[in-house]
């Protein structure tokens, strides 16, 4: 499979009722109170044009434009995401404040300039080409704009045991080091302010998953649950080899602010 594929693979999956059913409404380790810190690091205000990379369902856009009353455009490779995103502005009266089209991060449909922040959550370790897409942010991000990232972390060793198709759609494939996250986004030529480590983020996920396995298997069982895609013992084994890690401190979660320098700033 290659790495359209790949990202394609992934996008679908998280359009499914398997990957709502398993991780909620946002997607991501920290939900919308991680959500929240990158908004505060990301210094926004009503008047911020917010882009949200891999949207997802629109959770986060939907929580900055009720929040923060900025304006988002939410992005996203997964047709049913974006449709489910479109419908709930619409429900929450928040469609004046948050739009969604598809769109690849690697090569955005904005002019250049546009954007006053980017977010980016649990999604660019998962990019084929991390330096295209980081050179995209750059491109749309505003002179004095930042980009918030908060991405899954791994030491450099190998997790055989967290290889595979599953590791890409766990945001777990091409997880790197903090550090190296920072390394991309300064390549593009943007300036990193912080980061900050939230393990205990993806603990508390991965904690949540291996329990909504249990009581999936016995729904199943009752007849009472059927999610298709929905392999529970394929993913409670990858489940358990993801705990471990995160226990060993091999996995973990954590953010990453950048600035792009101010015209004529030295």
């Amino acid at each position: 499979m290659d790495a359209l594929q790949v990202k394609q693979c992934c996008a679908d999956i998280y359009g499914s009722g398997a990957a709502r059913f398993l991780l909620g409404e946002s997607f991501h380790p920290g939900g919308v109170e991680l959500t929240g810190r990158l908004a505060s690091l990301l210094k926004l205000t009503q008047q911020s044009r917010v882009l949200d990379v891999a949207s997802g369902k629109g959770t986060s856009a939907l929580y900055l434009a009720d929040t923060f009353g900025c304006r988002v455009t939410g992005i996203d490779l997964s047709g049913e995401n974006i449709d489910q995103a479109r419908a709930d502005a619409l429900t929450r009266c928040l469609d004046s404040h948050a739009e969604f089209q598809l769109a690849d991060a690697e090569c955005l449909p904005f002019d250049a300039d546009t954007f006053d922040a980017i977010l980016c959550e649990c999604a660019f370790c998962t990019f084929p080409d991390k330096r295209q897409a980081a050179a995209e942010f750059n491109r749309v991000l505003k002179s004095g704009g930042r980009i918030g990232i908060s991405d899954l972390t791994r030491t450099p060793e190998p997790l055989p045991e967290l290889d595979g198709l599953l590791a890409w759609i766990a945001c777990i494939g091409d997880a790197q080091p903090l550090e190296s996250y920072a390394e991309w986004l300064i390549g593009s030529g943007l300036v990193v302010e912080s980061t900050e480590a939230h393990d205990h983020c993806l603990a508390q996920m991965v904690d949540s998953v291996r329990s909504k396995l249990l009581i999936a298997d016995v729904l199943k069982g009752l007849g009472k649950l059927n999610v298709p895609g929905l392999d529970t013992e394929e993913v409670k084994r990858f489940a358990r080899a993801a705990s471990a890690a995160v226990r060993a401190g091999k996995l973990g979660y954590g953010v990453v602010i950048a600035r792009k320098a101010s015209v004529g700033a030295s």
